[in-house]
C-alpha cells in the first residue's frame, strides 16, 4: 500500500492532491506556480508533501499529473503556431473531429471553431 499523488499546474498555484491507500486519509497543498520553469512547482509541491505528511517518494504508489496552464493555452489560441503532419490520406483528420455534437443528426449544425 502507498500514497497515490494527483498534481495540477496552474497559471498561479500548483495543486497536489494524495490519497492514502492504506488509511484512505486524504488532503491537499498548494503552492506557487513557477512560469519559468513548472517543472520547479512540481517538485516544491512533491518536496512540501514529503515535509508536511511525512511521505516518502518511494511509497508514492501512483502519479498522475495534469496542466491547466497547457489547457488554457490551447484553448485561448495562445500557444506557439505548430502544424500537423499526416499521412497521405488523413489530412481531414482534425476537421472532421468526433462525432460529440449538442445535435447528434442536424448535419448542417456549424462546427466549433479549431484548436
Amino acid at each position: 500500500m502507498g500514497v497515490r499523488v494527483g498534481i495540477d499546474i496552474g497559471g498561479t498555484f500548483t495543486d497536489l492532491a494524495f490519497v492514502d491507500e492504506e488509511t484512505a486519509e486524504t488532503g491537499v497543498l498548494k503552492v506557487p506556480s513557477t512560469p519559468g520553469d513548472y517543472a520547479a512547482g512540481v517538485v516544491a509541491a512533491l518536496t512540501a508533501l514529503a515535509d508536511d505528511q511525512d511521505v516518502s517518494a518511494s511509497s508514492v504508489s501512483f502519479l498522475s499529473h495534469a496542466t491547466t496552464v497547457v489547457t488554457n493555452a490551447i484553448l485561448e489560441s495562445k500557444g506557439a503556431r505548430a502544424a500537423l503532419i499526416t499521412t497521405e490520406g488523413f489530412r481531414d483528420v482534425v476537421e472532421i473531429r468526433r462525432q460529440a455534437r449538442a445535435r447528434l443528426y442536424d448535419i448542417f449544425q456549424p462546427p466549433p471553431s479549431m484548436l
